[in-house]
């Protein structure tokens, strides 16, 4: 069995560091813009950091996208051509902690799930209509797409630690049930599929709920990285560099 690859997309969108030259540059721009029409000093700042914060989630690594939301801020506080007031620099922090909130660094960094990497998987891993699918760290909601066009009729739902993240994909998926909380604390007993995009130190963890939570019968399945623990009942790959790793439960 071949060991899968973490070769990521090689669209010139996302190739270092274009994606922080451009959110730096448009948060610059829009600060300017504000201040010429005269708002408080405080709010252009806010406004261009929200900015960049939203414009992170073009790269692929949480320390790229960190650089992203924090180099605006950063850059006029050490250029000085801003007088703001010392809580004023609360709030661009603030902003890069609602996104990225430290308890869930130790996750799977903020990375799509491409639009075709779960189009086989119904038919290795087949549910019954009304089954209940999780997406356990959903971020933008890329995840529950493919689900979705994977299984139509499935009861789809998605956990997102950050709650700006969370109110995006719920934008972007209304026809699935989304919660901001944590995924390691949420029951996976009741599930008929859990669906994870993690990285390879935290699958040993996410093995572990799986095998105390999990009912007989149920799927749980994983881009791109193995669960080494346990022996897969099907490998897929529709997409290169991001094989479907499927397991079901009760676990060998």
């Amino acid at each position: 069995m071949n060991t899968p690859s973490t070769t990521r997309p090689s669209s010139a969108l996302l190739r270092w560091p274009l994606p922080a030259l451009l959110a730096w540059g448009g948060s610059w721009l829009l600060h300017a813009a504000l201040l010429r029409a005269g708002l408080p000093a405080w709010l252009p700042v806010t406004l261009a950091t929200a900015a960049g914060v939203l414009l992170s989630v073009l790269a692929g690594t949480l320390s790229r996208r960190i650089a992203i939301a924090a180099g605006f801020p950063l850059s006029l506080l050490l250029s000085g051509s801003v007088a703001l007031p010392a809580w004023a620099w609360l709030l661009p922090l603030l902003l890069v902690l609602l996104v990225y909130p430290i308890n869930a660094w130790r996750d799977a960094p903020l990375f799509p799930t491409p639009a075709a990497a779960l189009g086989d998987l119904a038919r290795h891993a087949p549910l019954p209509a009304g089954a209940l699918v999780l997406d356990a760290g959903c971020g933008l909601g890329d995840g529950l797409r493919a689900l979705r066009r994977a299984y139509p009729d499935a009861q789809l739902s998605g956990i997102e630690w950050s709650w700006p993240l969370r109110a995006l994909a719920a934008l972007r998926c209304p026809w699935a049930r989304i919660r901001q909380g944590d995924m390691w604390k949420s029951d996976w007993s009741d599930v008929d599929m859990v669906y994870l995009f993690q990285r390879p130190e935290s699958m040993p963890r996410a093995v572990q709920k799986a095998r105390a939570e999990m009912k007989p019968g149920a799927w749980l399945v994983s881009l791109e990285f193995p669960a080494l623990e346990l022996t897969p009942a099907a490998r897929l790959q529709a997409v290169e560099g991001k094989p479907v790793w499927i397991y079901r439960a009760p676990f060998r």
